[in-house]
Protein backbone atom coordinates (compact mmCIF):
# COMPACT_ATOMS: atom_id res chain seq x y z
CA UNK A 1 0.00 0.00 0.00
CA UNK A 2 0.80 3.88 -0.65
CA UNK A 3 0.68 6.39 0.87
CA UNK A 4 -0.04 8.58 -2.12
CA UNK A 5 -3.45 8.92 -2.31
CA UNK A 6 -4.85 7.38 -5.97
CA UNK A 7 -5.39 10.51 -8.02
CA UNK A 8 -6.37 8.86 -11.65
CA UNK A 9 -9.75 10.63 -11.46
CA UNK A 10 -8.41 13.77 -10.94
CA UNK A 11 -6.87 13.48 -14.42
CA UNK A 12 -10.33 12.53 -16.41
CA UNK A 13 -12.06 15.46 -14.72
CA UNK A 14 -13.93 17.99 -17.16
CA UNK A 15 -13.26 21.44 -16.35
CA UNK A 16 -16.35 21.96 -18.85
CA UNK A 17 -18.88 20.90 -16.59
CA UNK A 18 -18.43 23.58 -13.77
CA UNK A 19 -20.55 26.34 -13.58
CA UNK A 20 -19.03 29.70 -13.27
CA UNK A 21 -19.91 31.68 -9.81
CA UNK A 22 -19.67 35.41 -9.17
CA UNK A 23 -17.64 35.76 -5.59
CA UNK A 24 -19.30 37.72 -3.11
CA UNK A 25 -18.06 39.16 -0.44
CA UNK A 26 -20.08 38.24 2.34
CA UNK A 27 -18.02 38.78 6.13
CA UNK A 28 -15.96 42.03 5.48
CA UNK A 29 -13.69 43.64 8.13
CA UNK A 30 -14.68 46.67 9.66
CA UNK A 31 -13.37 50.31 8.61
CA UNK A 32 -10.87 52.56 11.33
CA UNK A 33 -14.06 54.75 11.24
CA UNK A 34 -16.31 52.27 12.43
CA UNK A 35 -13.98 50.97 15.20
CA UNK A 36 -13.56 54.27 16.62
CA UNK A 37 -17.55 54.42 17.05
CA UNK A 38 -17.33 51.94 18.53
CA UNK A 39 -14.71 52.57 20.70
CA UNK A 40 -16.12 56.42 21.74
CA UNK A 41 -19.74 54.52 22.48
CA UNK A 42 -18.43 52.11 25.43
Amino acid sequence: MSDKPDVSEVTKFDKGKLKTVETQEKNTLPTKDTIDQEKAAS
